[in-house]
């Protein structure tokens, strides 16, 4: 099934893979995910959405074995202090549900700032937009497609 990230990712003539698994709707976890992709945890990126003082909301896409830098990330978006959204928020400001957040095909096109370890690798696993679907992309072509700003965002050991 397409979804709109695959669909935007077709109209920019962009290769990727959907790769869809069985969701626990009890464990989202990018570990989970990663598992039943068959992937490295460091390959499998989740997108998070954040609210910068100065610049307001963004998102920021970090390996699914670490953890968002809330002050790295500040640097990088020119803001003082940001904060993740509240998950309330989140649906109302990107169209998508907590699970299968996703830069591509997003409600609004927010700024995209993606953990600089992105490039490590061959290809990364991101979602497609709803829960229990994937999309394999080469990192180049995910940079493309969402115009993101490559920088030092995460923490935890990500190296990989």
């Amino acid at each position: 099934m397409k979804t709109n990230a695959a669909r935007l990712l077709d109209s920019m003539k962009i290769e990727y893979e959907l790769r869809s698994y069985e969701v626990d709707p009890e464990d989202l976890s990018a570990e989970t995910v990663a598992r039943k992709v068959g992937l490295p945890l460091e390959q499998v990126f989740k997108t998070l959405v954040a609210r910068g003082d100065r610049h307001g909301v963004c998102f920021a896409v970090v390996p699914g074995n670490c953890q968002l830098d809330l002050k790295a990330l500040a640097k990088l978006t020119g803001d003082r202090k940001v904060e993740p959204v509240t998950l309330k928020e989140v649906q109302p400001l990107t169209g998508y549900i907590r699970g299968g957040v996703t830069v591509l095909g997003a409600k609004k096109a927010y700024p995209v700032y993606v953990d600089e370890t992105l490039e490590l690798f061959d290809i990364v696993s991101i979602s497609a937009g709803q829960r229990g679907l994937q999309i394999f992309i080469a990192p180049a072509d995910y940079l493309l497609a969402t115009k993101g700003t490559l920088g030092a965002i995460s923490v935890n050991d990500c190296s990989a």
